[in-house]
């Protein structure tokens, strides 16, 4: 079948020609139209706001505040324009409309601010909320011997130009109307004939653009629709493709963001988010990230320093480190950034992209690192201070002395057991810490011997201080613990209860099967309690809440340390829970296996 080509059935096209020609002529006249008007409104404000600036010159910072509101209301009464008088500091002294103490001050208005700042007529149209009319508003400084004195305003609302133009655009309209309707009537039969196949072929874009590419098109007509109808075949089997592609990359893409444990952040070089992962969203608390893309950094993220870290990789080329600080409710967190260029086609800058790994713990651990250095050199040091200082008196001649050689004798003796019991605590921490949970050998136990041998060992302590110890422990309760470990545990409880508890006060010492099936060990004292901001720390090593009287008691400051480490070992923890001037409780929690 003789197809026809389509500019012979699209030949009244100069229907679309005429369309064209009446839109642009309308735009045009209705443009020109509404500037003229507009123009000519702007200047008879301004003519009459400098008649009024004449009427009111000497009047301006005249001191007769009262007299401002008057002249603006009878100008305002003359002219049906809306006059305000305004001082330089944005005040507003007079008001034709509405009294000046229900005014706010006006100096950062547009046109108030060009003539105030630039010192010529300011203009501005605007929606305005008092008349809740679109206004035009016409701003003259006031000079008087060469100072700005004062601003007057005239403004008239714009709804008479509104009708006018709304007249003639209508007038307008009715006859495109008709020359559109005349025109249409010449072309119909052509539009009748190509109408059909450009549907089929419009429903067809429709339903690619839906996502339906196994859709085909089979238009009928004309060789140019025929021809397109398969280009679009065509094409939307290729989108298919690409799209399954596009897909497939963006999928694997973001499952590898969101299962990374580093943060990234990717922005253009406009300071907008790009991509932004799991990761990072939950460093910066980020409530909402699949809505972050498309927005500013400063909408997002509500750190200064990560904002300024950006802006120095945004404007350098090279990469960039630092470490960022974020209090997270009561920790903080700290993460170190590295920001590099985001380069595109043709290694063409389009962004920057930003890592975040979090180094909290390397940093809390480089801490303590430093803390036990400098509190084990402290601990070594006294003892051996002491020690060394007793020898070289001994050796100047007071051995010769035989009552203070023995007293010098026996206080290097104490120091020198003190520094033997630092360096015995520091090795079994040691082994505890290279053991781990897999490096201690357990074996099932009867708890309620190895509770009161460790009472045992604290006895004599507790009799010198008339300090009663009980124990609450049923004799059948057994668990799978290392026994010397654990007795070496409840040993340091003990002793801490006897040795910070008062003559006379009781010490408590229970083991009992938990809920979940694990022992829980505690040791109740009524000494003297620790105070809260201490709690978080006792664990530590060498940590001490009375430094001066837990070395007169000859502790070590490693007791609980140990303790702590011992639970762990066994896969279970230590907690205190202490009242200041009431005392405490220390509880060891094992596991049920």
């Amino acid at each position: 079948m003789h197809t026809r080509r389509i500019f012979w059935q699209v030949y009244p096209g100069h229907l679309v020609v005429t369309i064209f020609t009446l839109l642009v002529c309308f735009a045009v006249f209705t443009s020109a139209l509404e500037r003229f008007y507009r123009r000519q409104v702007a200047e008879n404000l301004e003519s009459l706001a400098l008649f009024s600036a004449e009427q009111v010159r000497d009047h301006f910072g005249s001191g007769n505040p009262d007299y401002l509101p008057v002249v603006a209301a009878r100008l305002g009464t003359q002219s049906p324009a809306r006059i305000t008088l305004i001082l330089p500091d944005g005040t507003v002294a007079g008001e034709s409309a509405k009294s000046r103490e229900q005014m706010e001050n006006h100096r950062d208005r547009p046109e108030v601010k060009v003539a105030i700042e630039n010192g010529h007529t300011g203009q501005s149209m605007r929606f305005s909320s008092s008349t809740r009319k679109v206004m035009l508003y016409v701003a003259v400084p006031v000079y008087r011997d060469g100072t700005l004195v004062g601003v007057v305003r005239t403004a008239m609302p714009l709804l008479r130009m509104n009708e006018v133009l709304g007249g003639i655009e209508h007038s307008l309209l009715w006859g495109g109307v008709g020359i559109l309707l005349l025109t249409a009537l010449l072309s119909l039969l052509v539009s009748r004939r190509i109408s059909k196949p450009l549907e089929q072929i419009k429903q067809g874009a429709e339903r690619f653009a839906s996502g339906d590419f196994s859709y085909r098109l089979h238009a009928l007509g004309s060789a140019e629709v025929g021809a397109l109808a398969e280009t679009m075949n065509q094409m939307a089997e290729q989108l298919e493709e690409r799209l399954q592609t596009v897909s497939k990359e963006r999928n694997q893409r973001e499952a590898v963001l969101s299962s990374m444990v580093e943060g990234v952040l990717a922005v253009d070089t406009n300071g907008q988010i790009i991509s932004l992962n799991k990761a990072a969203a939950q460093f910066f608390n980020v409530i909402r990230p699949e809505a972050a893309p498309g927005r500013g950094i400063e909408e997002v993220f509500r750190n200064v320093r990560l904002q300024r870290f950006i802006a120095e990789v945004l404007e350098g080329q090279e990469t960039r480190e630092c470490e960022i600080i974020i209090q997270n409710h009561q920790t903080a967190c700290c993460l170190q950034a590295r920001g590099t260029n985001l380069l595109g086609a043709q290694n063409r800058r389009i962004g920057a992209v930003v890592v975040f790994n979090d180094v909290s713990r390397l940093r809390r651990l480089e801490n303590l690192r430093r803390d036990f250095v400098a509190n084990v050199s402290h601990e070594l040091k006294t003892p051996i201070t002491a020690i060394k200082g007793f020898v070289e008196t001994l050796i100047d001649g007071a051995a010769k002395d035989p009552a203070e050689a023995d007293r010098f004798l026996k206080i290097i003796a104490r120091h020198a057991d003190r520094l033997n019991a630092i360096i015995e605590d520091l090795l079994m921490l040691s082994r505890l810490e290279q053991g781990g949970t897999e490096g201690i050998e357990t074996q099932s136990i009867g708890l309620y011997g190895l509770v009161n041998s460790a009472v045992e060992a604290c006895t004599r302590r507790a009799t010198e201080k008339h300090i009663a110890i009980q124990v609450e422990c049923p004799e059948t309760l057994t668990a799978a613990v290392n026994p010397p470990l654990i007795e070496q545990a409840l040993i340091n409880l003990i002793s801490n209860a006897v040795k910070y508890s008062a003559e006379g006060k009781i010490v408590v010492v229970s083991a009992r099967t938990a809920k979940d099936g694990g022992i829980v060990l505690a040791v109740k004292d009524q000494g003297c309690g620790i105070q809260n901001e201490h709690l978080d720390r006792i664990f530590e090593r060498f940590y001490r809440v009375d430094k001066g009287r837990s070395r007169q008691e000859g502790g070590t400051g490693l007791g609980l340390s140990i303790v702590k480490h011992i639970a762990q070992a066994h896969g279970g923890t230590v907690s205190v829970v202490s009242r200041y001037g009431e005392g405490s409780t220390f509880t060891v929690s094992l596991p049920s296996n």
